[in-house]
């Protein structure tokens, strides 16, 4: 599609000012976000602002000369089942001043953005939403969620014997510098082998090794660990840092996980074997972590892995272009469903019927036929990666089935066997 929008247009709403800043504008922009998520007092983070800041993306609310919401997104790609990749609107940085919220700003924001996202052609948008009854509204529904754990090792004994391993295979550590290419190459393989993976660029490099830091963050230089094959190609990593405690005499430190990534479980049982092994580490933390990681099923005593508390529903998306979203994914089986589909700002409303071959390839195309189950735009969302089941949304009242069985049947088509999850907050 075209890129015809006008990114210097203003909307007003309620009398304030809606448009995009510009690059002079950033520094003012930052100190809004800063006051917007409560924390006013922290030193301008101008130079990340800058190298964020592209035409059109960084929207603002304007009381006067004032800034007083604030809004941004960016263009990435999502992993889809079946390894495929969608173009999405990763949105984020919302925030509204509590003297003017109540008044349509992130309504106004947010529908030019979206409409914007559909103009550039992006199937979805995404984002993770920092209070649950938010973005609802606007077609997001809940799609991926973490699944941390803590590791008591006083209550394993390490992991399972006979686990298979990774013969003439190797780990070492590494220095940030080098972390920053193989970790970004590593990544680069990993993402497309995980459902709901988005990418990361090279400022999410440069933050995460501290080359650039974010002011109000302490940075505390991780242990970087990647582990090698026999042939020195590097298939895992792990990063982690040590909260030093003692008990008297005794060590009782905690290890935690801040990234684990393997592209295969043989690296896995190699990278947690040498994390579990820690000297003077009672206990492990991983705080992001896909919901069907196999960690508590590898330990010896799986009920030493506990969940983690701030575990829950991560990226939420909504669908904008229904072709093109539901023909890049592949489906667990054959078969036809017609969804009736309600959203209040069009991008999917109508009747589609889902049609799957038998080789799993499948297109989602508008139907004059009867529909067998009724949705709006955010259960659609959170049936689009498989990560929500339809018949638990049924049991909860949120569609409808119009025929019998309906439900199930979209289960069917839509599971998938490694659960959508991304580790890249945004």
């Amino acid at each position: 599609m075209g890129n015809s929008i006008d990114h210097a247009a203003v909307d007003t709403v309620n009398g304030i000012l809606v448009r995009a800043v510009s690059q002079d504008e950033v520094e003012d922009w930052d100190k809004a976000l800063a006051f917007g998520f409560l924390r006013p007092h922290l030193p301008p983070a101008t130079d990340i602002r800058r190298r964020q800041w592209q035409p059109g993306r960084l929207l603002a609310g304007f009381d006067g000369d004032r800034q007083i919401a604030t809004f941004r997104s960016f263009d990435t790609e999502l992993t889809v089942p079946g390894g495929a990749v969608v173009q999405a609107d990763a949105i984020t940085n919302v925030t509204v001043s509590a003297t003017h919220r109540r008044r349509g700003l992130l309504s106004a924001m947010m529908r030019r953005d979206l409409a914007a996202a559909a103009e550039r052609g992006r199937a979805v948008a995404v984002l993770m939403a920092a209070e649950y009854n938010i973005y609802g509204r606007f077609g997001f529904g809940p799609a991926t969620w973490g699944a941390g754990l803590h590791v008591n090792l006083r209550r394993t004994r390490g992991l399972r014997d006979g686990l298979p391993g990774v013969p003439g295979g190797r780990i070492d550590f590494v220095g940030m510098t080098e972390l920053r290419e193989l970790g970004a190459d590593l990544y680069e393989r990993w993402r497309r082998t995980q459902p709901g993976a988005i990418e990361r660029d090279e400022l999410w490099w440069l933050r995460t090794t501290g080359e650039l830091r974010t002011p109000g963050v302490d940075f505390k230089e991780p242990f970087a660990a990647v582990h090698r094959d026999a042939d020195g190609t590097v298939t895992g990593l792990v990063l982690y840092r040590i909260e030093s405690k003692w008990d008297g005499a005794y060590p009782d430190s905690t290890l935690e996980v801040g990234e684990f990534i393997a592209l295969d479980l043989p690296t896995a049982v190699e990278l947690w074997r040498f994390v579990l092994s820690v000297d003077w580490v009672g206990r492990v933390t991983v705080s992001r972590l896909g919901p069907d990681d196999p960690l508590p099923l590898l330990l010896q005593e799986p009920r030493a892995a506990t969940p983690y508390e701030g575990n829950g529903d991560e990226v939420w998306l909504r669908v904008l272009d229904v072709e093109a979203a539901f023909g890049a994914r592949t489906y667990n089986t054959s078969g036809r469903v017609v969804l009736e589909v309600d959203d209040k700002l069009g991008y999917a409303s109508g009747r589609w019927a889902l049609e799957v071959a038998e080789d799993g390839t499948g297109r989602c195309v508008r139907s004059a036929d009867d529909a067998d189950l009724a949705l709006g735009a955010s259960e659609l969302g959170s049936l689009y990666l498989g990560g929500q089941a339809a018949s638990g949304l049924a049991a909860a009242a949120l569609v409808t089935e119009l025929r019998p069985g309906a439900a199930a049947a979209v289960d069917l088509l839509l599971r998938t066997p490694v659960q959508a999850w991304t580790p890249t907050e945004f």
